[in-house]
């Protein structure tokens, strides 16, 4: 294995997929009419899809279904793929891989590819200080352990999370999401000793950095106290919530109290971490070393793997036998996260990420100077986001404006452009590209969002 901490010159990708959007039938299209009539026969009515195309290859930042219609994917799997789907690199190491140990379950037998991942986690992760980790399978499943650790550590139950947030489906993340549906609805009882508090949204609140944090650590201090909370676990850009960026200075000012406090903080990087932000992970732009950093989505490329990586002597709070699970770990998947990794570094991912940030901000900033509808612009990296208003409310109420987000994802899907909504009231549109993602392909992006814009009732 190669030691992915010296960047080499950047490798220029070859894609087996042609890069541009392309539509050759009504979206969507016949063959993926026919597997959807099968589909609504045996999945669960619970397991919806934002587009019902049916995908039959994907490379690069383009997606092709199986009528041979070419989408341009800003989305990347809710940020999975973020160096580019079937990534040359990432589909050699695990091709590799299947050749030689599929499973054996580390905490039987283990294996050089779990080291090799917590190393390169302790490496690249925020923090100066001697660390470890634990491989799973999902965000949701780190998000358990980071809590299970932490009460471990610390000997006390609470939890604590930030308005807006989205941790995931599970019982206990359920309870730890601000919208109850559809995540929770009908699903009770969640679990307790879960307290939800403000956080920092600049567009909405006005408020400072400093101040957003007096306000949370006062809630904190009324509604559950200091000495009976385990952990208080942040998304440093929080996803669905709306790619809310917080106002300078909150989160230091949350880890200062957490420390003061003996509250072990947790990052919840699983979408904003991996490059996606320009950084490894987002704490790094935003002043925060936290004491857990939690890992997913794109750490393996597409492959199913996450991470609770954080402070030795938290990690190994928990017994012998506590922590693992079956699958955590699996060596295809951790001999793919090694290659993204390196791919990180040789071909220079953190670069396009401020790229893409510098492209698409100013196409946007372009497009809110002609349509008031278009609120506000925030984000950083590969993970930015525009949250619209009502028309005139843009400077006083801001109401919020899912009609328009969801006529522009409706109109952007028919001509070949995949976009995301988020936020908490449906009103943002999100732009979640791999890594791969050209500014050509930007630019021709956003002239498809521009023509959905003036076609806006």
């Amino acid at each position: 294995m190669t030691d992915s901490s010296h960047a080499a010159e950047p490798v220029a990708p070859v894609y087996s997929v042609p890069q541009e959007r392309k539509i050759v039938t009504a979206i969507p299209g016949p063959r993926s009419e026919e597997l959807h009539a099968r589909r609504l026969a045996v999945v669960s009515d619970g397991v919806s899809s934002a587009l019902p195309v049916y995908i039959e290859r994907a490379n690069g930042a383009v997606l092709v279904d199986v009528d041979g219609n070419r989408f341009l994917d800003f989305g990347a799997g809710i940020g999975v793929t973020t160096i580019g789907h079937t990534e040359t690199s990432v589909v050699a190491a695990a091709a590799a891989q299947l050749q030689d140990v599929i499973h054996t379950l580390f905490t039987i037998t283990p294996y050089e590819e779990y080291v090799r991942v917590a190393e390169l986690l302790a490496e690249h992760t925020p923090g100066d200080w001697a660390k470890k980790t634990v491989l799973v399978n999902s965000g949701a499943e780190a998000v358990e352990n980071g809590v299970k650790i932490a009460r471990k550590y610390t000997g006390r139950r609470g939890v604590a999370v930030l308005d807006h947030a989205y941790h995931g489906r599970t019982n206990l993340t359920m309870a730890m999401n601000y919208k109850a549906y559809p995540y929770a609805t009908g699903y009770g009882p969640l679990a307790g000793d879960v307290t939800h508090v403000p956080g920092s949204y600049p567009y909405r609140d006005g408020l400072s950095g400093v101040d957003a944090a007096a306000r949370t650590i006062a809630t904190l201090e009324k509604t559950v106290g200091a000495a009976d909370l385990a952990c208080l676990v942040v998304e440093p850009i929080q996803g669905e919530g709306g790619f809310m960026v917080p106002a300078e200075g909150f989160l230091p000012t949350l880890q200062a109290w957490c420390t003061e406090n003996g509250v072990v903080l947790i990052a919840d990087e699983i979408q904003s971490g991996m490059a996606r932000s320009g950084a490894y992970y987002a704490s790094e732009l935003l002043g925060l070393e936290p004491d857990l950093v939690l890992s997913a989505k794109g750490i393996a490329g597409g492959l199913p793997l996450a991470a609770v990586t954080g402070r030795a002597e938290i990690m190994d709070a928990s017994q012998p036998g506590g922590l693992g699970g079956t699958f955590g770990g699996n060596p295809v998947a951790c001999a793919a996260a090694v290659a993204v990794f390196e791919a990180i570094e040789q071909n220079g991912l953190l670069a396009e990420a401020q790229r893409i940030e510098r492209t698409l901000t100013a196409g946007l900033e372009q497009l809110r100077e002609r349509y008031d509808v278009i609120g506000d612009i925030r984000g950083r990296g590969a993970m930015i986001a525009i949250e619209f208003v009502q028309p005139g409310t843009r400077e006083t109420s801001k109401t919020a404006n899912a009609d328009a987000v969801a006529q522009l994802i409706s109109y952007a899907a028919s001509q070949g452009v995949l976009f995301l909504s988020a936020g908490t009231w449906g009103n943002v549109l999100r732009f979640l590209p791999s890594l791969a993602m050209s500014d050509a392909l930007i630019e021709d992006a956003l002239s498809v969002l521009d023509d959905g814009l003036a076609r806006l009732g």
